[in-house]
């Protein structure tokens, strides 16, 4: 009873968390069924460039290279509860900014530079959440989780995620339904973004009635309140074993807490995974799938029911990586996924040289999709929670994210120029970029199922310790 109750514990905590994970897609995929609205009212309407247009869809993710910069120091200097707290304020905070930016300051109706700029702003403070979330999400989890699990929780993380995508494709859906485009641009996407609020509140109260996390409760020598949250999950036995190599991990001298404290190869990884994640071009099937679909001559009804079916395509593998990560492990997922990735890829890239355009090209993009899920999608984020010591944690992950968003602008901001250019060209880059990340895993990445937090800081100590006595 005991176990089950522990396990009941566990699965509420990482539930919640991961509540984060949904407010992540939800608020980076709420943008594409108000983009045409927002064009019109903001754009169109102010006379502006397809550049101002391009920026303002995109603004959001400056927020969230800004979120994942910041993160380290939040989640470091108040807590990984805390912060999440403030995650969710920012959300809701965006959430209503963004549907309604006449707020006390302008007139509905009467587009201006300064609405403009109101809403870009409050579209940041979105992503600065998202980019808090995104970082610290799957550190809370990775700290809770017990060892033989935290890969299947973690992995929870990215199916919040693409769910999130998931629902609001649906209720973006579900509010144009039935209604003019004149209702829409001018009524309903304001209720597409505000509808966010919900999740939103739902998060910070949810947060409420869970523990900080035994790993930074030790760091800040709470010893009792981490030995109570160990307790309940792990059992008291086992608890006092974790709680002692915690001890010990964090028991270093003051001169070994900067990032680079266990040499910069465990950093490059951190850092490089989150490249690869997103060089293999995952965001661009993501963001532009209807374009994409459309270019393949669908009309505008089905292409959108073709993005749902990648999307629902998308959950179930996501999930086949949940219920496989900790039994196979992580390097074999993510090789196997990388070469279904560059299978992929080089086939829509080969398509788009012969200028062919069909169903062959649908097939190739699932089959890269489905790759990517199974495998980068969840997995990158299981090991970026999970190969930082406890001591660097916080800021080693930031770095990890803020890359991570900085890769994704890049790469969503060159694709439509690249496009122009060459559609094999395109995809051909994504596919070479595939092999990269199989052979970047084979050779570098470590692996890490079934060890402990404090298992995995020996990995990257012991080398710094005969780097030193060398030195």
């Amino acid at each position: 009873m005991a176990n089950n109750k522990s396990s009941l514990y566990i699965f509420s905590i990482t539930l919640v968390a991961t509540l984060g994970g949904l407010l992540f897609g939800y608020d980076t995929a709420v943008i594409s069924g108000a983009e045409e609205s927002v064009q019109a009212y903001l754009i169109t309407g102010l006379g502006l460039s397809s550049f101002v247009h391009g920026a303002t869809i995109s603004s959001a993710l400056i927020g969230c290279i800004v979120g994942g910069i910041i993160s380290g120091y939040f989640s470091s200097a108040f807590g990984r509860k805390k912060s999440l707290i403030l995650a969710a304020i920012l959300f809701l905070a965006s959430a209503l900014g963004s549907a309604y930016p006449e707020f006390l300051f302008f007139t509905p109706g009467k587009p201006t530079m300064g609405l403009l700029l109101a809403f870009n702003f409050y579209r940041i403070i979105g992503g600065i959440g998202v980019g808090l979330a995104s970082a610290i999400v799957p550190i809370y989890i990775g700290e809770i989780a017990p060892a033989g699990i935290r890969g299947r929780l973690v992995s929870f993380n990215q199916f919040a995620i693409i769910f999130g995508m998931l629902v609001v494709y649906f209720v973006n859906w579900g509010i144009a339904k039935g209604h003019s485009v004149e209702w829409i641009n001018d009524v309903g996407w304001r209720y597409m973004f505000a509808s966010e609020s919900i999740p939103a509140i739902l998060f910070g109260i949810f947060l409420g009635f869970v523990p900080e996390t035994p790993r930074y409760l030790t760091l800040n020598q709470k010893d009792d309140q981490a030995m109570a949250v160990l307790t309940r999950i792990n059992g008291s036995k086992a608890a006092k074993s974790i709680l002692g190599e915690i001890k010990q991990s964090v028991n270093i001298s003051a001169e070994k807490l900067s990032t680079f404290a266990y040499g910069k190869t465990v950093i490059m990884i951190g850092i490089l995974l989150s490249i690869f994640q997103q060089f293999v071009g995952i965001n661009v099937a993501l963001y532009y799938a209807p374009r994409i679909f459309e270019s393949m001559g669908a009309a505008k009804d089905a292409s959108m029911l073709q993005t749902i079916v990648m999307g629902l395509v998308n959950v179930v593998f996501t999930v086949i990586a949940i219920m496989s990560v900790d039994r196979w492990g992580r390097k074999p997922l993510l090789m196997i996924g990388s070469i279904g990735m560059a299978v992929g890829m080089f086939g829509v890239a080969g398509l788009a040289f012969f200028n062919i355009i069909g169903m062959s090209t649908l097939l190739f993009i699932i089959v890269y999709t489905a790759s990517f899920m199974m495998s980068w999608g969840p997995i990158c984020w299981v090991l970026i929670s999970e190969i930082f010591p406890n001591r660097i944690r916080g800021q080693a992950v930031a770095l990890a994210v803020a890359a991570q968003w900085a890769a994704n602008y890049l790469v969503s901001s060159t694709y439509p120029m690249m496009m122009e250019f060459s559609g094999g060209f395109t995809y051909s880059i994504y596919g070479i970029m595939s092999v990269l990340s199989a052979i970047f895993v084979w050779k570098f990445v470590p692996e890490t199922k079934g060890q402990s937090l404090e298992q995995m800081e020996n990995l990257w100590r012991i080398p710094a310790e005969k780097k030193s006595k060398a030195v």
